[in-house]
């Protein structure tokens, strides 16, 4: 968003409006005494990306220092020799190219369950096809397998270990005798065997299942899990969206604080060093005597624009009848009524308010400022118990036993639009309530991830539910559906995955978080009160 030309003169703190009260200017007021720094745990979290937009380095020597790593091949004695397990290629296709300068090997039970699991059209087949795909294109240009394939001859630059195939039998008499025929004891074997057959260098099997691992460990073998998906080793230095300021704030920024106003917002430009740690699009807020709210607009060196907010809290700013009932929910609807915000991450335990919020404003967007023409929702279909077996009807009647949280949150909306010009000025009859529930319902789709790809969504407000069980491939694909004019809602709570192989750190809904942390259009919050009932709260905590 272009910014204005700065005028000498300082302006208030929120911008004048009919829904909002105007406040004192903070920085006329005496400074408060220093008391609390900036969290230490804050500073370790700060993405790389970030600071450099806020102070780009010289490209040169980065340039200068890829290179020399593409150029430098370690001695095959000093490199490690990784085994991969079939479900580590199952899990990520290019997982052949992901260990840098290592070597990677490959037994023939590997490509045999490659084989088995090629049909059909899921995530799993589709992997496995592309694993199979890749395969063939390293192993197509060499005559002598047993020497190995270079990991960049299809151009994969950062791979410059070598692909070795079984090519023989490997007899190894394992410390405890295994089932034979069985594939994780097949792998064990040749692991032990390469354990022999290569004394001097580490030899390390790959397995995103458990029990392998515990298996290999028990043998003696060295074993570990895939961890290049991993966006994060520690789900709680997760990108959270907001900084609270310390209280000396104003003492160290407030000097040549410069103000202006556009579109009814307050703009501030502060310079101090705690600037370079902001991230734009991040909420910022000082609680006190002179309260301060806003979202980072804009990050240059030390200096940094911050925009006030909209109080959503306050019932003349309503959405679909609903007003924010803590800090966080106040800093997730400026989000989600923001039209310049494309992407909106929401992350929360139950009872946070994810779900309502997202479709309050997705309904007030939709039907009264005509903003999107539809919502479309969807979800991961992942059971938390015994799957029911086979549903019948259509696409949206397959999708609606899944829905349970949209059925639920649309008779709250429901009551909370019931006075609004919707539905009248005053609650009707029951015909009136029908035909604005049919209204709503009209302008809601339920649709399956089965079927998106190579579809776009133009002008739509798509909620992504329950996105915590999406793999980071399955969020690129469903991202990547965007057209123009469409706001793209990710909701989920990485405590709860149930799909296997995945957690908090390789989640596609943290994968979508942090990659997306510091676009200008884009924003995240982790909201962090229940607010679904005093039961659920304790036993959220309690449980």
């Amino acid at each position: 968003m272009p910014l204005p030309k700065l005028p000498t003169r300082m302006g208030v703190l929120l911008a004048p409006s009919n829904d909002a009260e105007p406040q004192a200017d903070p920085i006329e007021a005496a400074a408060p005494p220093l008391l609390a720094a900036v969290p230490t745990a804050r500073q370790t979290s700060a993405p790389a990306p970030a600071a450099a937009a806020v102070q780009p380095a010289s490209p040169a020597p980065v340039r200068q220092l890829r290179a020399a790593k593409k150029k430098t091949r370690l001695p095959v004695a000093k490199r490690k020799l990784f085994v991969l397990d079939t479900n580590v290629l199952l899990h990520d296709s290019n997982s052949l190219f992901k260990f840098e300068e290592h070597d990677i090997f490959l037994p023939m039970i590997v490509l045999e369950e490659l084989d088995h699991q090629k049909k059909g059209m899921s995530e799993v087949a589709r992997n496995a096809r592309q694993v199979s795909r890749s395969l063939d294109g390293l192993a197509g240009g060499t005559k002598e397998l047993d020497k190995g394939v270079p990991l960049d001859a299809l151009g994969n630059q950062e791979a410059l270990g070598t692909l070795m195939f079984q090519t023989s039998a490997m007899q190894a008499r394992l410390p405890i005798e295994l089932p034979a025929g069985k594939a994780d004891n097949v792998i064990l074997s040749v692991v032990h065997a390469l354990q022999d057959r290569y004394a001097k260098r580490q030899v390390i099997l790959v397995s995103k299942d458990i029990n392998m691992r515990l298996k290999a460990r028990a043998l003696g073998l060295h074993a570990e899990d895939y961890f290049n998906d991993h966006v994060l080793d520690d789900s709680d230095l997760l990108y959270d969206g907001v900084l609270p300021l310390p209280e000396n704030f104003w003492t160290k920024h407030g000097k040549d604080v410069e103000s202006w106003q556009q579109g009814g917002t307050t703009y501030y430009r502060v310079k101090g060093p705690l600037c370079s740690e902001f991230i734009v699009n991040e909420f910022v807020y000082f609680e006190g005597e002179l309260p301060l709210y806003a979202q980072v607009k804009e990050v240059s060196g030390k200096s940094a624009v911050l925009a006030t907010l909209r109080d959503y809290s306050h019932g003349k700013n309503n959405v679909w009848g609903i007003t924010a009932r803590n800090r966080e929910q106040n800093f997730a609807l400026n989000l989600l009524m923001n039209p310049d915000c494309d992407f909106v991450s929401l992350l929360g335990q139950a009872g946070t308010g994810k779900t309502l919020l997202a479709l309050a404003s997705g309904l007030t967007q939709t039907l009264e400022t005509k903003r999107y023409n539809e919502i479309i929702i969807t979800r991961a279909t992942v059971p938390v118990g015994d799957d029911i077996g086979f549903l019948p009807g259509t696409e949206e009647e397959k999708m609606l036993p899944w829905m349970g949280a949209l059925e639920d949150n649309l008779e709250v909306l429901h009551l909370g639009a019931n006075g609004s010009d919707l539905a009248g000025a005053a609650p009707g009859p029951d015909w009136s309530k029908n035909s604005t529930m049919e209204l709503i319902r009209s302008r809601i789709k339920v649709k399956s991830m089965n079927f998106m790809r190579g579809r776009t969504f133009l002008n739509k407000f798509l909620i992504i539910d329950e996105a915590q069980n999406l793999t980071p491939k399955q969020m690129k694909t469903l991202v990547t559906r965007a057209g123009p004019g469409t706001k793209i809602v990710c909701l989920g709570n990485i405590a709860q995955i149930d799909t296997p192989y995945l957690t908090e750190g390789s989640s596609g809904l943290t994968y979508a978080v942090d990659r997306f942390k510091g676009w200008p259009h884009a924003g995240h919050i982790t909201l962090q009160r229940g607010e679904r009932s005093r039961l659920a709260d304790y036993a959220s905590e309690a449980l």
